[in-house]
């Protein structure tokens, strides 16, 4: 048992590089389903990185030629804005990370699945990996060219979560499938509440000041 331990604990941290998740996700899933990763580890090797580059490009597309949002001057926010919603951005998606990792811990109790901290971190890891990667279209602040690539960013995270969580967690296709909706639903519920918490801050004048 403990040879085989050993030698499982490398294979995760080569598998979850981005073009091994992107090209090869099943590999990843099988890695992580005998591996027993350090949630702390994956936190600073991984979730924090993952958490700073979208950020980090929004950041660079933004102060180079602005946000195109379909009209005919883009929108050009001072460095002081710029730098308050990338790092709103930041906070949310690390907290968006982390939480996530935390509320597939607690179901997997009901679902009879693995209940380690850095397994459930590291799923939550590779599900962001196509997202992280897709954000480098940042670079380039167009709303519209943006959504075309993380709409599909986004499809093929859900496609990771449905086939890789069984996988990764060593429980059946069913209790996976179940267990990936109420993921899903918990996704969900905090987008809609990230919105209204924006809609209140915006209106309460703690945005950025689009008016001319």
């Amino acid at each position: 048992m403990n040879n085989k331990d050993n030698k499982s604990k490398p294979r995760i941290g080569r598998s979850i590089f981005l073009l091994t998740v992107l090209f090869r996700p099943k590999a990843v899933f099988e890695d992580l389903a005998i591996s027993r990763p350090s949630p702390y580890r994956i936190f600073f090797k991984y979730l924090l990185w993952f958490a700073m580059l979208p950020p980090l490009f929004a950041y660079i597309g933004g102060s180079w030629r602005g946000w195109e949002l379909g009209a005919e001057n883009p929108l050009m926010l001072g460095e002081a804005e710029l730098r308050t919603v990338s790092a709103l951005y930041f906070i949310v998606l690390l907290v968006a990370f982390v939480s996530t990792a935390f509320i597939s811990r607690w179901m997997s109790e009901t679902y009879d699945a693995r209940v380690s901290l850095g397994a459930h971190m590291t799923l939550v890891a590779t599900l962001a990996a196509p997202v992280v990667f897709g954000s480098v279209i940042h670079l380039y602040p167009h709303v519209f060219i943006n959504l075309l690539v993380l709409i599909p960013a986004l499809i093929w995270a859900m496609y990771l979560l449905y086939s890789g969580l069984p996988v990764a967690l060593r429980i059946s296709q069913e209790r996976g499938m179940l267990m990936a909706s109420s993921l899903v639903g918990w996704l969900l519920v905090g987008f809609v509440t990230l919105l209204g918490l924006m809609v209140v801050l915006w209106t309460n004048g703690l945005g950025p000041s689009i008016g001319a």
